[in-house]
């Protein structure tokens, strides 16, 4: 059974709760004595005009103990919370941080990293109020009013009636106001959360709006009324290329205008909907006004309070203190709307935090299975019947099958969606097979302890990542521990240590504020960590893709002293780069449709055939 929003928050906060209960306990004491001061006011002026000179001094000092003891008891308070909320702060983020680590690779796949940081960042932040604030501020929102109401009972219980009558019927007119404010104030949220999401998205495509003349959509009003299959004609719009098919060009007319269209449809929309409200709350915020403000109840109590006093029901002297107690009791009740408010966000925010922290993490054997040691450099490494399909989905992969002999190199290559880097991120554990296995040395890899596999099995793909750290540390990350010296070897051996040096502090540069390196030479810095790595396998996704022209040769020379001796599985979209393959599968539709070397299924005259005789042609 999944556990309601309120229940995350309670759960979450189970840590924390006895510190958390002490320092509201202390609040609601401050909140209690700070009466004092103000009934020690009304209680002099009572002796001095009846003409009773004793107790005097005692009345005074108590009321400067109490202000004093409220000062200690509010700062303790203070401090207490706000500790509790940063050791629970300081707790989720760990929780999050290790739930994340047990997750599966896949997990990370779908695009996942605005739900992380939101999660452990903003949610985390959002717990704030509900464990510092919270409590103490309901607590006092209570404690404050009952001492006082209490004390004007005893002073006179016909005006503290009415004074209660006064006050409760303005927090009914508040909270009304507060109920028809949620509606408008929903649309105003959701507009906003519109508005941004179009202006990153169109930021985001600010060049390619501009380069395609998109941004003309964005200065015709009605840009968005027009029927999404009929993108609107535009008089200055350059010619068509007159071999683009017309349904071709209007899509991508409707492409170019989408993001310039949709966020000034997203501007009238947040514009509208903000007028809209603005109307309701000009009304509320009259209404409140004249009938919620302090003023207004001031002016009550004081006409009652004269009334009573001329007919005798009262004494002037006790007005003052209807007029020094009674207008505090509606400000002591505020904090119970902002907690409210609050709440409801800490309670979301929990319900989030939780989510990911029930995530399920990822399958580890329970007793893991040690490989056999190697008989040269590296284990045979076997793919048997390896088929898998994603949660709820079609199956992808069917029944690959192929055997890497140590030493050897075998290349992956087929139509785009052939299942290639799928299979690459089943060999890297991304995700395990839902048939079949991969073994490495007999064992099936998910026997393997992770850390066991990863010293056997390398990867470098297509999408490089490299941390805000310095140099040296992205290197070395397979081994922290590592030599300068070493670290600059491999970083030589992958053609990018000149390149390093060159860097404002060399190897101590940090990638991402000091200096950014293009995508050939993040590719080499990549090469260098798996250098550093060692491993006797390699699996490599295009290695090359995303490399400029100018560094593609330094990248070949650094994937050439990488692939010494090892066992290599490259994933290949240019057939040329693996021409001299021990063995090439070529995959289609996720099966295996040929396999064998390059002269062979050249000659075979298959999908090899034809993929290669594409690429030359292209290529002439």
């Amino acid at each position: 059974m999944t556990a309601t929003a309120a229940e995350d928050l309670a759960e979450l906060r189970r840590p924390v709760r006895g510190r958390v209960t002490v320092a509201a306990g202390a609040q609601v004491l401050a909140t209690a004595l700070g009466v004092v001061p103000l009934v020690a006011v009304v209680e002099l002026g009572r002796r001095l005009l009846g003409g009773q000179t004793s107790g005097l001094w005692a009345i005074a000092w108590l009321a400067v103990g109490a202000f004093a003891a409220r000062l200690v008891l509010y700062t303790l308070a203070g401090g207490i919370s706000h500790l509790a909320d940063a050791d629970l702060a300081r707790t989720l983020r760990r929780r999050l941080v290790r739930a994340l680590a047990e997750l599966p690779l896949g997990w990370f796949a779908g695009g996942v990293a605005a739900r992380v940081k939101t999660t452990v960042e903003d949610d985390v932040a959002a717990l704030h109020h509900a464990v510092a604030h919270a409590p103490g501020d309901m607590g006092a929102a209570i404690a404050g009013p009952v001492v006082a109401g209490a004390y004007l009972l005893y002073v006179d219980w016909r005006l503290a009636l009415l004074t209660g009558a006064a006050i409760g019927a303005a927090q009914a007119t508040r909270m009304r106001m507060v109920r028809r404010s949620a509606e408008p104030a929903g649309r105003i949220a959701a507009a906003r959360a519109e508005l941004s999401a179009s202006a990153i998205e169109l930021v985001r495509g600010i060049a390619v709006v501009k380069a395609f003349g998109g941004t003309r959509a964005a200065e015709r009003p009605d840009a968005t009324d027009e029927r999404p299959d009929a993108p609107p004609e535009r008089p200055d719009a350059p010619p068509e290329r007159a071999d683009a098919p017309p349904e071709r060009a209007d899509a991508a007319a409707e492409r170019v205008g989408a993001a310039p269209a949709r966020f000034a449809a997203a501007a009238e929309r947040y514009a509208d909907v903000n007028d809209e409200a603005q109307r309701i709350f000009i009304r509320q915020r009259s209404l409140a006004r004249a009938t919620v403000a302090p003023a207004t109840i001031l002016l009550l109590v004081t006409g009652a309070g004269t009334w009573f006093a001329a007919l005798g029901w009262t004494r002037p002297l006790d007005v003052v203190a209807f007029l020094l107690l009674g207008l505090g009791l509606f400000e002591q009740i505020t904090p119970i709307y902002t907690a409210r408010d609050q709440r409801r966000r800490a309670r979301d925010a929990a319900h989030r935090i939780s989510e990911l922290l029930r995530e399920p993490p990822e399958a580890t054997a329970a007793h893991p299975v040690a490989l056999p040691a190697p008989a040269g450099r590296a284990l045979p490494l076997e793919l048997d019947d390896v088929r898998f399909g994603y949660a709820g989905g079609h199956e992808v992969l069917h029944g690959i099958s192929a055997e890497l002999a140590p030493g050897t190199v075998t290349a992956l290559v087929g139509p785009s969606g052939a299942g290639k880097s799928t299979l690459g991120l089943l060999l890297a554990r991304f995700s395990d097979p839902t048939g079949g296995a991969i073994r490495l040395g007999g064992v099936d890899v998910r026997d393997v302890d992770r850390a066991e596999l990863y010293r056997h099995i390398g990867f470098l793909f297509q999408d490089v990542v490299l941390l805000r750290q310095s140099v040296r540390d992205n290197i070395a990350l397979a081994d922290p521990d590592a030599g300068d010296a070493r670290v600059e070897e491999v970083a030589a051996a992958a053609a990018i240590d000149a390149r390093i040096r060159d860097l404002p502090r060399g190897y101590a540069t940090v990638l991402g504020e000091e200096a950014e390196l293009s995508g050939g030479e993040a590719q080499r810095v990549s090469i260098a960590r798996t250098l550093l790595a060692d491993t006797p396998i390699l699996v490599l996704d295009e290695a090359t893709a995303f490399a400029d022209p100018e560094s593609e040769a330094a990248v070949q020379d650094a994937l050439a002293a990488l692939a010494g001796g090892r066992t290599l599985l490259v994933i290949a979209h240019r057939l040329p780069t693996i021409a001299h393959a021990d063995q090439i599968l070529v995959l289609d539709e996720g099966r295996v449709a040929e396999r064998g070397r390059h002269d062979d299924l050249l000659a075979a005259g298959g999908l090899y055939a034809r993929l290669w005789h594409a690429q030359q042609e292209a290529a002439a």
